[in-house]
This record gives structure tokens, C-alpha cells and sequence, in this order.
């Protein structure tokens, strides 16, 4: 007899993913998290004293799943001091209280920066995906084979449902934005081009080199030091150097991008990117002559992530596909989050994210120490979420982000619950997001470490 992970995970392999019914799963769901909570309740440190704090022996209702979710700060509760200082080994074991596996001793010897330590990491079997940590400590999460394998299938199965476009290899990709460089971020990529792109034809990647954690990290460093004083003027004018060159490697691989679609313009095209560059390539493509009329009527996008604070004009998407020629039923957008390994594509017709079966979305108060009474209907609060498929850390996390959750139909005919397309976070409503259980795990975390 299969268990109730197995039901819902196998639920990947069908076509009508997003056609069951919170209803029809919610006790199945139930049982999936009890599941995992038994299996590793005793493997993490953080769940194990989540759940002591709480009494919880057994999951029942979602209500008993809110106390041993962990804030998405958890994942960067580390002292910042370990990774400005190189302290590869207290930062081991800070992730060791995060992971149902254990993390032996890593080699540290001859360590230059966060990167290699990342990198013997994952020759170690221990996937590590970081935010960007542009504006303080990037969040450090871990994730298993049997993780990357899940996100590179579902990655496939989301945007051919999101776009309508089948994965017969029958387009050219075209990458036009800088890419973290992250193992799982790399596999994703790498199977989008194994089901999409035409095998006969080279994938286009902007001219920029990937995104290290370790140049952020770079920039975040000597930021604190130039706004506590302690910044050298050498490494000030280093800093100025660097961002000039980058930028301006960055104004280049724009007019690249530019001219390479047009030279792609007659074949069947595959575009991703950010908002932000997307629009100032279609802007540098009207500047040289050419629109929508000369693009491939079947090219489809897929747009990853929000603004992240781009100031484009408020017609940024009309602008964007038209000048591509994208037409509406070939637009892919999805809601993730680093902490969870599944993502939720938005639909042709309702405008809504769509939840799978083995993801369990929850309302909750702002504060994220309460659940909200939800049966039916659309109520908006703070998400939080339950991923049964994840295998590399616990699946359960409090978000940063107010959303609009609906168990009813949706206008696209889809049953399963949906997001309404009007996500913010928290900290742009406020100027500054505090979830109730944040500082106790915190310092809880930062106590074993």
C-alpha cells in the first residue's frame, strides 16, 4: 500500500495536476505531513525543538502544522561574523541543525571565500541554493539529489502547462539575463534546454558571467563597512572600479542581446529573463528598427521573479511582448520562493498561481503565529507552506510574502486552489516584516551553531 507522500508526489506524473480539489486532498495532505514529521522529527534539530515547544506529537489538522513551521529567516539566522571571517566550520555546523542528513567534515583547507565552500559542499552531496543576500546575509538552503532531480521534472511539467508549448524540442532559447551560479539553478536551466530547445541549435546566454555568491556576499561586506566607517579608501575605490566595469559589461551584453534576436528573429523562439532586462532589450530592438511584425508568431517567454525594484513604466509587458511577439497564450509566469521546490504557474484565463497536490498552501495572520479559518472562498493573509516533495531540509515555512488564497474553481476551470496575481511582500507594505516566532528560532539556531 502506497503511503500518502507517494499519492501525492505521484500526482507529478499526470497531466491534470491542477484538476483535484482542496476538499478531495486535504486529508490526504494531512497525513503526507505527519508523515514527514515522524521521519524527521528526530533528524532536525530545529523540528525537534519546534515540536517540543509546541507538544506536538502528531500532525491531525493543518492548525497543528503552524507551530513547527519555520520562518524563511531560519535559512540565514547564521552569526553573519562566520561567513565575513571565513568560518567554514561553524558555518557547517549551523547548517547541520537545518538538514535531515547529517553534514560531516568538510575539508577546509585552502578555502578561498564562500564559493569553494559551497563547492565542496556539493562534491559532498549537499546542494546549497542562497539568496541573494544583496541587502544583509544570504539565506543558505539546502537541498538533496532527490531534490534537484524533482525541481529539473517539474520545471519541465509547469511551463508546458503555464505556456502550452510541449516540450519537442522545437525552439531556440534565448537566456537574456545573469543567472545565479547555484547546482540546482544550473540543472533546471540544462533540462528546460533538454525538453525545449532544438538540439541543432545553441542556446543564446546573455554575455555576462553567472551571479556568485560570493561576489554578493562581496558587496554586502563592504557596505557595512563604509556605513559603520571602517571601510579603507583602497577598497572603497576598488568597489567603485568593479561596479563601473560591471555596468558597463552590462550595457554591452544588452545591445548583444538585442542584435542576437534580431538575428533569431525568423525562428520559433524560447525568451527568459527578468522584467528589468527583458525591457530594456525590446527597448534597444524598437531603437534598431524592428517589432513584433518581424518576430516568429509562436515564440513563447518565461519571466522569472517580480520587478526586484526595476522602475519601468507601467505598460512594461505590453511593451515587452509585443516587441517579441508573444502572444498571450505563450506568457509563462509562476509563484515560488527559494524555501519551497516546486513552483505555481499562473493560468491562461483566471490570472491565478496554481497550487499542486503535494504543496500545502496556508493562510496566516501577519504576525505567522496563527492559522485562519479557511474552508471555501478567498482569504488574504501571510502564505505559508507545507512542500511534501522536498527531501534535502523540512518542507514547512512561514513567508514574507501577503497573498490571496481561493479553494474554489477557478475561471480557467482548474480545481485545485489558486493565488490571485496581486502578490507583495510584506516588507514593501511596512518597510520592515516581523514574523512572531523569528527572533526564538533565531537565536535557538544560532545557539547550536
Amino acid at each position: 500500500m502506497s503511503t500518502a507522500i507517494e499519492q501525492l508526489t505521484r500526482l507529478a506524473e499526470d497531466d491534470d495536476r491542477f484538476d483535484h480539489a482542496y476538499a478531495e486532498l486535504r486529508e490526504t495532505q494531512i497525513a503526507a505531513v505527519n508523515e514527514r514529521f515522524q521521519e524527521r522529527r528526530d533528524r532536525i534539530k530545529l523540528l525537534s525543538r519546534r515540536a517540543d515547544d509546541a507538544g506536538t506529537t502528531e500532525i491531525r489538522n493543518r492548525a497543528d502544522i503552524v507551530p513547527l513551521l519555520f520562518p524563511h529567516t531560519a535559512y540565514k539566522s547564521y552569526p553573519e561574523s562566520f561567513l565575513i571571517e571565513g568560518r567554514w566550520d561553524r558555518l557547517g555546523k549551523w547548517l547541520a541543525s537545518v538538514s535531515p542528513y547529517p553534514i560531516g567534515p568538510i575539508d577546509t583547507t585552502g578555502i578561498d571565500g564562500i564559493d569553494d565552500w559551497l563547492a565542496r559542499l556539493q562534491d559532498a552531496g549537499h546542494y546549497v541554493t542562497c539568496s541573494s543576500g544583496t541587502t544583509g546575509s544570504p539565506a543558505m538552503l539546502l537541498s538533496s539529489q532527490k531534490d534537484i532531480d524533482w525541481s529539473c521534472k517539474d520545471a519541465v511539467a509547469i511551463f508546458s502547462w503555464g505556456s502550452g508549448v510541449r516540450p519537442e524540442q522545437d525552439r531556440r532559447m534565448l537566456g537574456l539575463g545573469a543567472t545565479a551560479a547555484a547546482g540546482r539553478n544550473i540543472a533546471i536551466g540544462q533540462a528546460l534546454w533538454a525538453a525545449f530547445n532544438d538540439p541543432a541549435k545553441e542556446p543564446y546566454r546573455l554575455p555576462v558571467p553567472p551571479i556568485t555568491v560570493g561576489s554578493l556576499t562581496s558587496m554586502v561586506v563592504l557596505r557595512k563597512k563604509v556605513a559603520d566607517g571602517t571601510a579603507r579608501p583602497d577598497e572603497i575605490a576598488e568597489f567603485e572600479k568593479t561596479s563601473q566595469e560591471r555596468q558597463e559589461a552590462l550595457d554591452n551584453a544588452m545591445v548583444a542581446g538585442a542584435e542576437a534576436l534580431i538575428g533569431f528573429r525568423d525562428e520559433k523562439l524560447y525568451i527568459s529573463g527578468m522584467w528589468g532586462p527583458l525591457y530594456q532589450i525590446a527597448k534597444l530592438v524598437r531603437d534598431m528598427g524592428y517589432s513584433g511584425e518581424d518576430f516568429h508568431p509562436d515564440n513563447c517567454i518565461y519571466v522569472g521573479g517580480g520587478l526586484k525594484r526595476a522602475q519601468l513604466p507601467d505598460n512594461y509587458q505590453e511593451f515587452v511582448h509585443q516587441t517579441f511577439n508573444i502572444p498571450a497564450s505563450r506568457d509563462f509566469q509562476m509563484y515560488s520562493m527559494q524555501e519551497i521546490g516546486s513552483g505555481m504557474p499562473k493560468c491562461r484565463k483566471g490570472n491565478r498561481y496554481h497550487v499542486p497536490p503535494w504543496l500545502v498552501p496556508m493562510v496566516l495572520d501577519e504576525s505567522g503565529d496563527e492559522l485562519l479559518p479557511h474552508e471555501s472562498g478567498e482569504v488574504e493573509g501571510r502564505a505559508a507552506f507545507f512542500d511534501i516533495s522536498l527531501d534535502g531540509r523540512w518542507g514547512g515555512v512561514i513567508s514574507g510574502d501577503k497573498i490571496a488564497l481561493s479553494l474554489d474553481p477557478c475561471a480557467c476551470g482548474s480545481k485545485s486552489p489558486s493565488i490571485r496575481n496581486n502578490i507583495v511582500r510584506y516588507a514593501d507594505i511596512k518597510g520592515d516584516d516581523k514574523i512572531g516566532c523569528a527572533g526564538t528560532v533565531d537565536a535557538y539556531v544560532r545557539g547550536l551553531s
